[in-house]
């Protein structure tokens, strides 16, 4: 009886125990459903989802007639996972994966790749690194390979994507352009305009399935909005000569650095911009903008002493000086002309064979008992502050004034011979762009608009920062005596028999950055506007020369850098030349590159080369390639570009290619440097406007 009533017992602390568990379960539950169920709830949903950045692309940077100077393309780090790949799938397909891959890369064999892909298939390689830096017209390729065309989860193809800057054109005005990397510091004008440059990524949320799928979430994308394209005033033909004209007497005198300013007359617009530094192998480099540096000018400021004389009427070009015979003293100085000899003269002969004492000489004549008009006048000229052009970097440039703690009795005298102040060759530049736009001084700028989706955004228009620097007679006598440089002073060896050029030397010892006047540095240049009686560019040339140089007068080393600049300048643009030497090999000993190009830059070579050839009646949307048959007899063979149709560029140089695939409305992203090796749209298919298409070059 006792051991009934103790099993009724158990069984009865059983129930009660399963009940009160049962409660307590129900109440468990009822807790996470109520209070803690929707935190669970958002916490199921993020393990589940995810977001994804959608990046937004970079704007482009062109030139004014559409030519692209930087770009963005995508690249990509391809790796394998190897142990998602089935054995039959990767046993019947190795051998063809193989091939695919020494044909695409060309830096192994079929059996090499195969040994390399069978040995990471064996060790179950969950991450193997097939290549790097692979550009997306490979990449598409590498996608469409056997066993890579099953994706992720069946043929393991992993991609690492990101995107490259990228500048087509390589050195060419590299520090003006500069070129933007991702969290490193950038320049030039990627980095002035980087807030227009920047778009703003956008998003998508992301549901995670089976097998790693992911599902974008329908309602929540978020758009990303692209950068802007900026447009540039560079102009890649000027720009071109400039750099070759530059680089030719920099390595020819081993030179410290040069840099050369095309500037616009009428608007300010700089055409070209050239900043050359030598390097510890002697090679040159766009390193640092020169251009914005400020240093004693020399003789080319003397310009700047003539205006404000001439401004004040105290003398007319036709006024006679007294240049000493080459030696005047200044308190405890003496200063030298570099050719002594020189006695009574005309200030406009003086001026164009740089006579020191004589310009020395009138200043101190004149603003000595008051050299607060002097300074005044460069004042006036904007000489004491910034140029203001859009580049981040420019110096403030040095002007004494007679509270500064360094002005002393010889100041003045050396102030107006082009030392004891410091400007950069920007000032220089805008000073004589002045005295070529009629005494209307223009603001030098880069960029002309502010483009998005094809439209102009905003137009920068050319901005005037002094209206008139000097009255009209002030100006005429200038330029005649700039004029008079050319045609009998310091720089006949540039005089042109095709159009005039008016100008000044200027030669300056310098002292400044570690150097002393003991290391024999020199700074040689050439300013100046031609033509002369219609003024269209402004150039300003600036060399520092090596130590102890046997070269190093403006008139030797810069004013030639000047006379090759204009020459290609006034054959491109203002002379009866067809076009550019474009991307056509240098012409030597009358031989003709058989080159594929356009008609128009054949045309221009005939032209240099004085062959008289019969060209087409049709120039354009045409290319061309120079023959020669068995009787020794150029023949030109062409080929038509139909609109809508790709045509093939393949073995163009990179100008030429640009400018057909951009008159076609393509969007070009370029690879590499060289001639073109490929195109990632294949020639003969249909193309729409705004298309792009990946040129790599060899």
């Amino acid at each position: 009886m006792n051991v009934k009533k103790d099993i009724r017992f158990r069984v009865y602390i059983a129930f009660t125990c399963i009940c009160l568990f049962g409660v307590g379960i129900f109440l468990k539950a009822l807790k996470i459903q109520v209070k803690e169920g929707p935190e669970l709830r958002k916490l199921a949903r993020e393990m589940h989802t995810d977001t994804t950045t959608l990046v937004a692309e970079r704007g482009n940077i062109y030139t004014e007639n559409g030519m692209l100077l930087c770009s963005s393309i995508p690249e990509f780090d391809v790796h394998i996972d190897f142990s998602v790949i089935s054995k039959k799938l990767f046993d019947s397909k190795v051998d063809t994966l193989a091939l695919c891959l020494s044909d695409l890369f060309k830096n192994a064999s079929a059996t090499q790749y195969k040994q390399q892909l069978k040995a990471a298939y064996d060790s179950a390689d969950r991450y193997y690194t097939l290549a790097r830096n692979v550009p997306y017209y490979q990449y598409q390729q590498l996608r469409a390979f056997p066993i890579f065309n099953k994706g992720k989860n069946y043929g393991g193809f992993i991609e690492d994507a990101r995107v490259k800057r990228i500048n087509p054109y390589g050195m060419l005005a590299y520090r003006t352009i500069g070129l933007y990397r991702e969290n490193s510091p950038t320049i030039g004008l990627e980095s002035k305009y980087d807030s227009v440059l920047t778009g703003t990524d956008g998003s998508c949320v992301v549901q995670k399935q089976t097998g790693g799928v992911r599902i974008p979430i329908e309602g929540s994308e978020i758009e990303p909005v692209n950068g802007k394209d900026i447009v540039t005033t560079l102009d890649v033909s000027i720009q071109d000569v400039a750099e070759h004209a530059m680089m030719s007497v920099l390595q020819q005198y081993e030179c410290l650095y040069g840099t050369c300013i095309v500037m616009e007359v009428e608007t300010g617009k700089i055409r070209a911009l050239v900043n050359l530094g030598r390097q510890p192998n002697g090679t040159y480099w766009e390193d640092l903008n020169y251009a914005m540096m400020p240093t004693e000018p020399g003789s080319t400021f003397k310009l700047v002493t003539l205006l404000s004389l001439l401004n004040d009427k105290y003398i007319t070009i036709n006024s006679m000086v007294n240049a000493e015979g080459g030696a005047i003293t200044f308190g405890n100085r003496t200063m030298k002309d570099s050719h002594l000899g020189m006695g009574v003269v005309p200030v406009k002969e003086a001026f164009a064979h740089s006579s020191n004492v004589s310009m020395a000489k009138l200043a101190y004549t004149y603003y000595g008992s008051n050299p607060e008009k002097y300074v005044a006048h460069l004042q006036a000229l904007h000489l004491d502050k910034r140029t203001g052009i859009d580049l981040i970097g420019e110096r403030p440039p040095v002007v004494k004034t007679t509270a500064s703690k360094s002005w002393s009795a010889t100041t003045l005298p050396w102030m107006a011979t082009g030392y004891e102040v410091q400007v950069t060759p920007l000032h220089t530049c805008m000073v004589y762009n002045a005295v070529a736009n009629n005494g209307r001084m223009m603001r030098p700028y880069l960029v002309s608009a502010i483009r998005e989706y094809g439209k102009n955004d905003r137009t920068i228009e050319p901005q005037v920062v002094v209206e008139r620097i000097a009255d009209s007679s002030t100006i005429a006598q200038a330029k005649e005596c700039m004029r008079a440089v050319v045609t009998e002073g310091t720089a006949t060896n540039i005089a042109s028999p095709f159009y005039e050029i008016s100008g000044k030397t200027g030669t300056a010892q310098v002292a400044d950055k570690g150097i002393k006047y003991s290391d024999g540095v020199y700074q040689g240049s050439f300013v100046g506007f031609f033509p002369s009686e219609k003024p269209k560019y402004t150039i300003a040339v600036v060399i520092r020369t090596k130590p102890h140089s046997s070269s190093y007068y403006g008139g030797t080393i810069a004013a030639p850098v000047f006379r090759m600049i204009a020459d290609g300048v006034f054959a491109y643009d203002i002379g009866s030349w067809n076009g550019p030497l474009d991307s056509l090999a240098k012409a030597g000993d009358k031989k003709i590159p058989a080159r594929v190009a356009t008609i128009s830059s054949y045309a221009t070579l005939f032209n240099v080369l004085n062959r008289k050839v019969n060209m087409p009646a049709t120039w354009e949307n045409s290319l061309m390639q120079v023959v020669t048959d068995s009787n020794k007899r150029t023949a030109m063979v062409t080929t038509p570009v139909y609109k809508g149709i790709m045509p093939n560029v393949t073995g163009m140089g990179l100008k030429d290619a640009i400018y057909i695939l951009e008159t076609q409305g393509m969007q070009v992203h370029v690879y590499g440097k060289g001639k073109v090796q490929s195109q990632s749209v294949a020639p003969g298919v249909r193309i729409t406007k705004g298309q792009n298409i990946i040129l790599q070059l060899s």
